[in-house]
């Protein structure tokens, strides 16, 4: 696997931990003319500090918050531990829906909808992914066409999933994704 999907450390953080199945994105200033698109069952979580806020942040991610960047390797270095495969997703074009999705994430309520507002169309995109741990993290360079503000990234070394294990227990996953869907489901009627 060579794509990439690059997000917060503190949010990476959340999701390897199993605190949330959701990662919401409006798109990155060099996501082109048609703005983020969904483009991949499979990617490896890129954790970042661009952009990244402790105060940006609630609850345990944001007490976590500069212990993760603390932990994250030199700035010549890239550090890889996780994947996720999306298992559905939804582009939510109503800030009340986006709002319902409160407790599911550890953005903060005024991040979300800064997002949500940001641009030419109001809306994010909500994307429920399952997590998995490989077996080792994979440091690699940091290279330059990785940085800036955009969402995927084609890493040049393939890194494998063999023996990756999901961060969440099946039933756990499931009880998630079912919040998550009504929601969505009850933006969607």
């Amino acid at each position: 696997m060579q794509t990439a999907f690059k997000e917060w450390a503190v949010v990476v953080d959340a999701l390897a931990r199993g605190e949330q199945i959701l990662i919401l994105r409006k798109g990155g200033l060099h996501e082109g003319r048609g703005g983020f698109q969904v483009g991949h069952e499979r990617f490896l979580l890129f954790p970042t500090g661009y952009h990244q806020q402790g105060e940006s942040v609630v609850g345990g991610a944001r007490e976590r918050s500069a212990d993760v960047l603390a932990g994250m390797p030199p700035e010549d270095v890239l550090r890889i531990g996780h994947f996720a495969e999306v298992v559905e997703w939804r582009e939510l074009d109503s800030l009340e829906a986006v709002r319902a999705l409160k407790g599911q994430h550890v953005w903060r309520d005024e991040v979300i909808e800064q997002r949500y507002e940001w641009g030419r169309s109001k809306g994010v995109f909500a994307l429920a992914v399952r997590v998995y741990r490989l077996p080792e993290s994979v440091e690699l360079p940091m290279l330059e066409s990785y940085g800036g503000c955009k969402s995927w990234i084609e890493i040049e070394r393939d890194i494998s999933r063999d023996g990756a294990e999901p961060v969440l227990s099946d039933e756990a996953f499931a009880t998630r994704l079912a919040g998550f869907r009504e929601v969505a489901d009850s933006a969607a009627a």
